[in-house]
Order: C-alpha cells, then structure tokens, then sequence
C-alpha cells in the first residue's frame, strides 16, 4: 500500500507506467497505477459533483456508471467466469432502494468484491485522498497472526491503546464482545462469491482477516479486550479515526551491513536511494532491502532502483491489457528523474518480504530473486499485482479505479493471487515483538556473514 499521485499522459514510444498502492481501514488494499497512452481526461478532482445519491435517479446514474465503466475497461473481458451481466441485475435494485450514500457505497463495494481484484476499488465523495500520501482509518494499532492467536504487531506512539497499557505482543481476546478468533474464522469462511478470491488458507487471506479485525467507519468506537504479557486481561473502547502516513526511505547500519527501508516506490524515494548508494554504502559489506511494509508505488522509481542491483537491459516483466497487448519494461543505465547514469551496485544483497509485501515490490522482489542476484528471506507476498491507467471519476463525485492490466513476470508467471515464497521463510514469534527483537533482519545478517 500506499496512496499516490494521478498518472501522466506520455507518448506510446515512451510507455511510461506509474504503479499506485493503498493501505486502508486497518487491513491492507493494493493499487497498481500504470501511466500509458491515455484518452484526453479532466484530473479527478476537477469537476464538481453533477448528481446527488440522496435521490433515487442519482443513485442509479452513479451505479450504471461504476457497472459500465468496469464492464468497459476490466482487463478481463471474461470476467474471470463471473456473469458481469447478473450482477447489474442483482445489485441495481439494492443501489437505487439503498437509504444513503453510505448504503449506496456499501451496494457498490458488494457488487465489485465479486470480482476478487484487491484492485480495482470505489471511494465515495468524502473519501478521496492524495495518493501520494495515504491515509487510513485506525485505532492506533495492527492486528497480525502470530502463533495461530489475533496478536497486536505495532502500536502507534502516543495513540490511546499505548496510553492505556496496549503493547505489541499482546493478545487480542475480543472485539465488540465477540472471540477474535471466531471473527477471523467467520471472514474465512464466509460465501465466496469470486471464482478468484484467495483460498481461506491462504496467507493472503489469513492476513487480511486478521488485520482487519478492528476495521470500521471513521468516528465510530470499538471495544477491546486483550491479554497483556503478565496473562492479565484489560478491557478499553478506542475510537477510530482518520491517519496520515508518510512515505520514507530510512538508511541505518548493521555493523558491517546496510539497511534500507523503502515505504513505496517514489520519485523522491529513487532519488534518495541513488544517494545512498554513493554516499552512505561506500564502506559497507552487504545490503538489505527491507520491503516489508511496501505495498508497491511508481514503476519508474521501481525501475530506477531495480537498475541498480540488476544489470542493464534486464527484463522486469510486462502488463498486459486486455486486447493482448502487452508493456514490457526493462532495467536501464539512465535515470528518468536526474540527469545522471545509474550506479550500478554488485554489493550482496538480502530482501526481507512480508504479507505487506506488494504490487511494485512483488515486480521487484521477483526480478531480484529470477537474476539470482539476492536471497528472499520473511514470509510470502501478497499476490496483488494488476494495474490502473487513470481513476475514473463518479457523476457525485467519487472515484473508481479498475484494473485495466494483469502482470507476468519475465518468465511469464502470474502474480496476481500467488505472490512469492521467500527462499527462507521467517516467523514472528510474540517473544520477538515483545523484547524487540527482529528475528528475520538477523537471519538475513547471518546469510550475508555466511558468504
């Protein structure tokens, strides 16, 4: 995830591609923006709003509107095997007799989740965001599986579950009353309606029923209780509100080894890691590429850093639209955001990877691993790779975005809905979250050491 600026209009010869994640409402949602040959188009936030979904008529523009623009640009005509026909019929009745906007929404979020596609996502009015600087709705804290138990993984600092004694590695009992567990059973099992949805054993699925056990609108409450390291059980109502998050690239040393975080792939972000490498990486021994909190972004900034610790030339892959044709990109010597030559790096290299893991970073991840040129080290990836050429904006003013393109790799894998196991597979323990300890940052040192 990630939330990122609209595409830019370029030349076919150029073939320019932007690649868009978002992390929302505590769980995790990934969007893949591509910038390719476009239609001429106003930007999203231009035009005002033309109707009003208090009524029953505008209901019904927005809603044949989000079934024709899907129905128009899916990068599946086949719609996985789903009769895209059946569900206008199915959904129209519900959007026009919905009793709000929110209910509309709410019919609208049904209809699309038929598809399967993490990707292709509606945002009503008030939910429209930068891209660029995602935000999300939270109590302040994340929900993960950890030994087969709903743990809490990160507490935000200064947030009201720190204040009230919360801390990583406790155990969430309840929510609202009911067993975490039986709620995340209740989410994996619940009918599936897409042809396409991730198994309930997946690690996808797991993950994101966990972590959107507190999910909810903003400015409601939540009740929690949890179990804390002493076995001791508290209970506490938290609210949920909106939350910015700031992409970063941070660099820190290991002993002999660097560390690299990387948010999202950004212009800024390429920027700073073509620095890096020339003033901070000078005297180190190895590199490791943290991504596991990366849920994709711009595919030049991706490709601007797969450039340089992937030779000249090498293929990243191709999208595909779906008329067959196909993008192909490749690792280059020249930076499109400075005028100067890519640095090409032959330190050795690790990349940690998680659930999180995603779209831009799964493209990443997976020309590393193909060009043997570092070992993967954590837990498997999302398996969320499609992309998006523009947002289309709503007659009331909301957005839509479609997944207009699929992605295979450079061997002609599909990443959508498998992801990448890592060469090594690391599991969190609840000892580790609580004393700190980051048990997959130290195997990856160990692997650098061992060579």
């Amino acid at each position: 995830m990630a939330e990122f600026s609209i595409t830019t209009q370029i030349s076919p010869a150029t073939c320019r591609r932007s690649l868009l994640v978002t992390s929302l409402l505590a769980g995790i949602c990934f969007l893949l923006f591509t910038s390719l040959p476009l239609s001429s188009a106003a930007p999203a936030d231009s035009a005002p709003a033309l109707v009003s979904t208090e009524t029953r008529e505008g209901r019904l523009v927005v809603f044949d509107d989000v079934w024709a623009t899907i129905n128009e640009r899916y990068y599946d005509s086949r719609f996985h095997g789903l009769d895209w026909d059946l569900q206008k019929l199915s959904f129209r009745g519900l959007a026009a007799e919905a009793g709000s906007s929110r209910e509309l929404y709410l019919v609208l979020r049904r209809m699309i989740a038929s598809l399967g596609d993490s990707h292709t996502r509606i945002y009503p009015p008030e939910e429209k965001f930068d891209w660029w600087r995602p935000r999300f709705v939270s109590v302040g804290l994340s929900i993960k599986e950890v030994e087969g138990l709903a743990v809490v993984g990160h507490v935000q600092r200064g947030a009201a579950p720190e204040r009230a004694g919360l801390r990583a590695g406790d155990i969430i009992e309840s929510v609202n009353g009911k067993p975490a567990l039986t709620l995340v059973h209740s989410k994996l099992t619940a009918p599936v309606i897409s042809k396409t949805a991730p198994a309930m054993s997946s690690p996808t699925s797991r993950f994101r029923a966990f972590a959107s056990l507190l999910d909810g609108p903003a400015g409601s409450s939540v009740e929690i209780r949890w179990q804390g390291k002493n076995g001791k059980e508290r209970i506490a109502l938290f609210r949920r509100d909106w939350q910015q998050r700031e992409l970063e690239l941070r660099v820190r040393r290991e002993g002999k080894y660097a560390v690299i975080e990387i948010d999202a792939f950004t212009k800024p972000i390429a920027v700073s890691f073509a620095r890096a490498l020339k003033e901070k990486l000078a005297d180190v021994r190895g590199v490791i590429i943290d991504l596991r909190n990366n849920g994709g972004g711009d595919t030049e900034a991706m490709t601007d850093i797969a450039s340089s610790v992937v030779s000249t030339g090498s293929s990243l892959g191709q999208f595909t639209e779906r008329s067959n044709f196909s993008f192909p990109i490749f690792t280059r010597s020249k930076s499109v955001f400075t005028p100067e030559r890519i640095t090409l790096t032959n330190l050795p290299m690790v990349v940690l990877t998680s659930e999180r893991t995603a779209s831009a970073a799964e493209i990443f991840v997976a020309a590393l691993k193909a060009s043997g040129r570092a070992s993967v080290i954590g837990t498997e990836t999302c398996g969320c790779v499609l992309a998006i050429r523009t947002r289309h904006l709503l007659p009331d003013g909301g957005l839509l975005d479609v997944s207009e393109l699929d992605y295979r790799t450079a061997a002609g894998v599909r990443l959508e809905g498998h992801g990448i196991k890592p060469d090594e597979s690391v599991l969190i323990q609840r000892s580790d979250l609580y004393s700190g300890r980051d048990r997959a940052l130290k195997h990856a040192i160990d692997k650098l050491n061992s060579r």
